[in-house]
């Protein structure tokens, strides 16, 4: 799997979660899900995502999409 792709599953998954729980935990959490909208934006303008590069350091191939 490419860092791209990996990336995808990532904030996809992180994006359930938060949902998850924002409705059976607490409205408070809403607020990751916030964070993950405005991670995606950044790094959507700049090509820079902190996860990739933390997914680079295990070992995960380059793609195209992520410096």
């Amino acid at each position: 799997m490419t860092l791209d792709r990996t990336i995808f599953l990532f904030a996809g998954v992180m994006v359930l979660i938060s949902v998850l729980l924002t409705t059976f935990v607490s409205p408070h959490f809403v607020w990751l899900t916030l964070f993950i909208g405005a991670n995606l934006i950044q790094s959507a303008i700049t090509g820079f995502c902190p996860a990739a590069s933390m997914f680079r350091m295990f070992g995960v191939k380059a793609g195209c999409a992520f410096r």
